[in-house]
């Protein structure tokens, strides 16, 4: 069975969408997954080894180019490609207009939630199947819910993300052991001050004589990260990455604190200690998967001091540490 899995951006919404590509792995194994992303976001998809094929659009770009004629033959030689492959059916696990407009173009009948269930009720309306997935629980859960119903399995009790960063993802000379603080979010309401990164970078390694990555996404973030780092020798600067190098990097690290960011739940997801960092968004809607090394701090006009992240973090380090030994 040859299926579409259409889940296009942001990307959390991709990283939530991953314990349930690792159900269908499980109960599933018999099915041939592609997947379609944006393509700023594709490398997501890549990181589960049961995604055979990840294929991308560039809506972000094609909507600010729709008078442009290469924008219409790149949306054409996407729509050949699709259909090309003949998919049995086409999961639509977004319920956006958008997603099912996309989805449509695979010429294969398409599954999604039901208009109550939709984030976007009209969506449903280009579903050949209907399921009903209960509005009020987390995205991990409701897409979990939702393949299960598609593929007819019971959804398992244990939830795992099951990612493998590739190999054309890995970085070389990293300094171990380090730490990585995601100080960088798309709002300004969502940061933490740079003094309190620059106090729990200290203490971190004061305590412990580790290096800190501080990683960043563009020009903006890069000069935050340097005004931190400026008088710390052991904070390093990262150089620009891809989001395969970003993974790897997550992926090495002793402990992960961060801010409101797509890169904080791929840590998450990639099961690290992790400490989320609220200040102007409620965690109980965007936080991490909480976990006994998987903790929120914070909430709407709720910062959270730096004595509290650092104790937190370091709960989080040792609970994993002691889960690994007791494997």
């Amino acid at each position: 069975m040859k299926i579409l899995l259409v889940r296009l951006s942001s990307m959390g919404d991709l990283i939530h969408t991953l314990p349930a590509v690792q159900d269908l792995a499980q109960q599933r194994p018999d099915v041939e997954l592609h997947w379609l992303s944006e393509a700023g976001f594709a490398d997501i998809a890549r990181l589960h080894p049961f995604v055979k094929k990840v294929h991308t659009m560039k809506w972000r770009q094609w909507r600010k180019n729709l008078t442009q004629a290469e924008t219409w033959h790149e949306i054409g030689r996407l729509k050949t490609a699709l259909q090309e492959e003949q998919f049995d059916f086409v999961l639509d696990s977004q319920g956006l207009m958008k997603s099912a407009l996309f989805a449509k173009m695979a010429g294969a009948p398409i599954y999604g939630l039901d208009k109550h269930s939709a984030r976007e009720s009209w969506a449903a309306y280009f579903y050949r199947q209907k399921f009903v997935v209960k509005k009020g629980k987390n995205a991990v859960w409701r897409n979990r819910a939702l393949f299960a119903q598609v593929f007819a399995y019971t959804m398992p009790e244990e939830q795992t993300f099951g990612l493998t960063v590739p190999e054309t993802g890995r970085l070389n000379d990293l300094k171990k052991p380090y730490y990585v603080a995601l100080h960088a979010t798309s709002r300004d309401s969502k940061l933490w001050p740079s003094e309190n990164w620059v106090a729990l970078l200290q203490k971190l390694n004061t305590d412990h004589n580790v290096k800190v990555y501080l990683p960043w996404g563009n020009a903006a973030e890069k000069t935050r990260a340097e005004q931190i780092a400026a008088n710390l020798p052991f904070a390093l600067v990262c150089e620009k990455m891809n989001l395969l190098q970003a993974a790897d990097l997550l992926d090495k690290a002793e402990g992960v604190m961060g801010v409101d960011t797509g890169l904080l739940h791929l840590a998450n997801a990639l099961d690290k200690p992790v400490v989320g960092i609220y200040t102007d968004t409620d965690p109980v809607k965007t936080g991490v998967q909480v976990s006994p090394w998987a903790r929120n701090l914070g909430n709407v006009a709720q910062i959270p001091t730096v004595e509290e992240v650092y104790r937190v973090l370091m709960e989080c380090v040792a609970a994993k540490k002691n889960n690994n030994k007791a494997v």
